[in-house]
């Protein structure tokens, strides 16, 4: 294990609760002393060793050795790659389980190949807990390669609720790694729908952390939200209190967003490229990331807020039915939930044209049944059926009827709650941005066809007519 950081050191106690002898290597004394103790406070002190430097790291392993990386993003796996070179052999392995770009990962695989050394690119999902009990998985490269390590990895991996393993080969390349950015970018989708709905609840609503807890439980345990990994953690969260003052922890967590800015995650923000770069429009996921962007700088807020003299503030909203617009919440919650899965799919879907990888969407969407951050039981149900009775399926899952028809029933309710918080001036970035991507995305009469014209008239772009049919997406 290279990296033995929160990851890293997780999956190396995993490992070695499964039998597997596990020889770590990390730069930082700190964080290898630091593993070491956890393996001997849990009896797994036989189980883990350390080495100083990648020489004696790779002696101490047989063959055909196998590394598992751990690693922040960017230089260091490449800098990794160059220093164990030396002493690689054909038929080694490399199992990159770092939050990585997809580029980097195809790069270092034409890198190896020479070698003889097989190098995978997996994503690992569901942070430090899962990586210690079972994480998600997504390797891709070379299939015989991901083959032999399968027996393994479906040891490791998380199990669904029927025990399957939330492992699957994704394809070749760097397939995997785009798999978990993806992943990892409908995270942010939910994860920002539900912080409104959080918002709406205690500032709009004035609802209390407890009663808050007790709903999202009630979330949890049934209708479309059910087993839901997020919300099931948010009533964790709104009941954590500190114990030296019995104060909710919720009281005194600031308002900012870092990980993207700080560049520790790095996907959130690649899968908004991404989504430029291959023209597909992913709103619910890009407000979520802007609103985590400027949440991110406190000190500009503050200067903004004083600016402005304070005049927007959120204020309350009124309703005659408290109970029912909860349920509106929900249902609301729900909407912009499966409008993340919806567009980050069609990304996927974009990629694997590009790149002819074969992705097969049954098996991602039963990896990512158990053991990562997006678990969520009836929308894998949903899109699990959608994938079997629709094989081969080109383009947004807006098109299928069971899709529209679900996000149709949640509509009315999606729509008073963006209009409530509007008029409230809460903040809803995400449930807006869901709100109107349903609206504008099945509309055949645009109010576009203006801008069509402007651009025709300074630019000479042309233009297609209406009589002339839909069209492909290119020039008129």
């Amino acid at each position: 294990m290279v990296g033995a950081g929160s990851m890293g050191g997780m999956m190396s106690l995993l490992f070695g609760e499964l039998g597997t002898e596990v020889v770590v290597y990390d730069p930082s004394e700190e964080n290898v002393q630091a593993l070491m103790k956890k393996a001997k406070d849990t009896g797994l002190e036989h189980q883990l060793s350390s080495e100083k430097d990648y020489e004696s790291l790779c002696k101490a392993l047989p063959s055909p050795k196998v590394f598992f990386f751990s690693l922040p993003h960017g230089n260091v796996g490449d800098k990794t790659v160059e220093s164990l070179k030396p002493f690689l052999k054909p038929g080694d392995f490399i199992f990159d389980a770092s939050n990585e770009h997809y580029a980097s990962t195809e790069r270092r695989q034409k890198l190896c190949e020479p070698l003889g050394v097989n190098f995978i690119g997996s994503g690992v999902s569901g942070g430090y807990q899962s990586a210690r009990h079972g994480p998600s998985m997504s390797p891709g490269g070379n299939k015989e390669a991901v083959e032999k390590m399968l027996p393994f990895l479906r040891k490791a991996a998380a199990k669904d609720a029927q025990g399957r393993p939330c492992v699957a080969w994704m394809g070749e390349g760097g397939a995997g790694h785009y798999v978990k950015m993806v992943h990892n970018g409908i995270e942010q989708g939910m994860m920002s729908a539900l912080c409104e709905t959080w918002g709406i609840m205690t500032r709009c609503l004035g609802m209390k952390y407890e009663e808050i807890a007790e709903i999202f439980e009630e979330w949890d345990t049934k209708g479309e939200l059910i087993k839901n990994f997020l919300v099931s953690i948010g009533s964790d969260i709104c009941r954590t209190k500190d114990p030296k003052n019995n104060s909710y922890v919720l009281e005194e967590v600031k308002d900012k967003v870092v990980q993207d800015v700080d560049e520790t995650e790095g996907t959130g923000t690649w899968t908004i490229e991404e989504g430029s770069r291959l023209h597909v429009s992913i709103p619910t996921i890009t407000a979520a990331h802007m609103f985590r962007l400027s949440s991110a700088d406190a000190d500009q807020r503050i200067h903004v807020h004083k600016s402005l003299e304070g005049h927007i503030k959120v204020g309350k909203i009124e309703v005659p039915d408290k109970k029912a617009f909860v349920e509106d919440l929900r249902k609301a919650t729900y909407a912009a939930f499966l409008m993340s899965f919806v567009q980050g799919l069609d990304l996927l879907e974009h990629i694997n044209q590009e790149k002819k990888w074969n992705l097969d969407f049954s098996s991602i969407i039963s990896i990512w049944r158990g053991g990562c951050i997006i678990q969520s039981d009836h929308i894998s149900d949903l899109l699990s059926k959608i994938y079997e009775h629709h094989k081969h399926i080109r383009g947004n899952l807006l098109t299928v009827h069971e899709v529209g028809h679900e996000l149709l029933k949640c509509y009315p309710a999606l729509k008073n709650v963006v209009l409530k918080a509007v008029e409230a001036d809460a903040h809803i970035p995400s449930l807006s941005a869901s709100w109107s991507y349903f609206r504008y995305s099945g509309d055949v009469n645009l109010p576009t066809q203006f801008m069509e014209a402007e651009l025709d008239y300074f630019g000479n772009h042309m233009f297609d007519l209406k009589g002339a049919g839909a069209g492909k997406p290119v020039t008129g």
